[in-house]
């Protein structure tokens, strides 16, 4: 990214979007100066310029929200900066995820996207520490990796079930159940629900035939 593209404006400032990389939702709006924006590039972690303030701040210095840069992109006429970030916490001053919590308008049947797949993640990995007889994922904790699998063949077996002689409404039901106890499966062997973006990411834009012939051979 060259700085010299991006078009300050007469009071030295552009406008700065954080977007949550994985999730892609909007977090906040701020504006940077060149210094900010400059301390973004080289740090790693998202630097603003307050207005109110007027001085430059670290976004987190002094909450531990920081937003991690994984991208900084400007827009076609170079006067709006977009950096794409993993928040380590809210973006917004009230303890809200996101600045943008208020709605003008709602669609009825807007849906909360992939970031509900993150939220349910964290709960399951929260219920370890609770009760067997309270939660029924801390039972599966308690069962131990086979429970667990049996599980996941369960779920299996009722998704192919219901392609084959049910409707759209029981696929995606028992679809949902199916990433559920995989997810439970996850969490059991430590392994992060951003690793499973990693790889998704990586496979993305590669022909099937060709990640498959990427992939290290077995035996």
């Amino acid at each position: 990214m060259d700085i010299k593209n991006i078009k300050f404006d007469a009071t030295g400032l552009v406008p700065a979007i954080a977007q949550d990389a994985e999730t892609l939702e909007v977090l906040t709006l701020a504006y940077m100066n060149r210094e900010a924006l400059e301390k973004t590039l080289s740090t790693g972690k998202v630097h603003y310029f307050s207005r109110s303030r007027n001085k430059l701040w670290l976004k987190g210095e002094t909450s531990g929200n920081f937003q991690e840069v994984r991208g900084v992109y400007y827009d076609c006429d170079g006067d709006a900066v977009l950096v794409l970030v993993k928040p380590l916490g809210p973006a917004c001053h009230t303890g809200e995820r996101t600045c943008f919590y208020r709605a003008l308008s709602e669609k009825k049947d807007e849906t909360p996207g992939p970031k509900v797949i993150k939220e349910v993640f964290e709960v399951i990995k929260k219920r370890r520490s609770a009760t067997a007889d309270k939660s029924y994922v801390a039972s599966l904790y308690s069962k131990g990796l086979p429970r667990i699998l049996e599980k996941v063949k369960e779920e299996s077996g009722e998704l192919v079930e219901a392609a084959e002689k049910k409707g759209k409404s029981d696929v995606v039901y028992e679809l949902c159940d199916l990433w559920f106890h995989t997810m439970v499966l996850l969490a059991n062997q430590g392994i992060e629900i951003d690793d499973v973006f990693k790889e998704l990411a990586r496979r993305s834009g590669a022909s099937g035939i060709e990640e498959k012939e990427s992939r290290p051979k077995k035996g």
